[in-house]
């Protein structure tokens, strides 16, 4: 019995070993959705943003070659399962639902959920006042999730690029938009600002993680590296250079 943990331990290694090894000679694809301002987005002829950069020097690290792959966030996991990609960074939100399906990486931001409505409005302002209402979110997302448990909306109208949400609200076609708080914040404070406005407090308690199949040899790698990110200072440098502040304490 011993003699056959040990040679399943063996197997196991060098399964991993292999893994890894094929990571490093090949373009790994790592797909995103880059309407994720201000953690993936395209900029002239260029992807940026928070998560951009942290995969850049996570895979410099590793001497990791990739391509990033831009698709909808609700074709993310779909991808992964089919393994048509190897990673999916896009502020992922870590659930119980999706670890079932997918592999994550151990949380790198503590995110939550946001509301916003019009400058003008004055009939919303706090979650609470979201009941009874149209709300504009994204599909596929832990968003619509969380509406369907707390809230008891007029309709949830779906979109699948956040950008439509955030356009509907402004022409005036939804009452509320919801979403990751960090991608209303920056929308509030850059293309939404003096046309709508923060509602409410926001949901927190949400963390991101980096999406991998099930099964990956990436993913005990990758959480190394995003522990010794922020041991070395970068991720520091990375979330100053984006959020503007010091990351907060863990």
């Amino acid at each position: 019995m011993i003699r056959r943990v040990f040679f399943l331990s063996i197997v196991a290694a060098a399964l991993l070993g292999s893994g890894v090894a094929q990571a490093e000679s090949r373009v790994l694809i790592v797909g995103t959705d880059t309407s994720f301002m201000p953690f993936e987005f395209k900029k002239g002829d260029k992807y940026v943003g928070f998560d951009i950069d942290m995969w850049a020097q996570i895979a410099k690290d590793q001497g990791w070659k990739y391509q990033l792959q831009p698709m909808d966030f609700s074709g993310l996991i779909p991808a992964l399962q089919t393994r048509n990609i190897d990673v999916a960074l896009s502020g992922m939100t870590i659930t119980a639902e999706r670890k079932k399906v997918i592999d994550f990486s151990e949380p790198y931001y503590d995110s939550g959920l946001a509301a916003m409505v019009r400058v003008g409005n004055t009939s919303i302002k706090s979650m609470d006042d979201l009941n009874g209402k149209v709300i504009a979110a994204k599909t596929g997302t832990a968003t619509i999730d969380w509406i369907k448990a707390h809230l008891k909306p007029k309709e949830i109208r779906e979109f699948p690029n956040i950008d439509n949400a955030y356009l509907a609200l402004e022409a005036g076609r939804v009452d509320a938009a919801m979403h990751d708080t960090p991608n209303v914040l920056y929308f509030v404070n850059t293309a939404g600002k003096g046309k709508v406005k923060m509602a409410g407090t926001p949901v927190t308690g949400d963390h991101y993680g980096i999406g991998f199949p099930k099964g990956s040899p990436l993913v005990p790698i990758v959480n190394k590296e995003i522990d010794k990110l922020k041991a070395d200072g970068r991720y520091a440098t990375i979330y100053k250079k984006w959020f503007g502040s010091e990351p907060p304490k863990q």
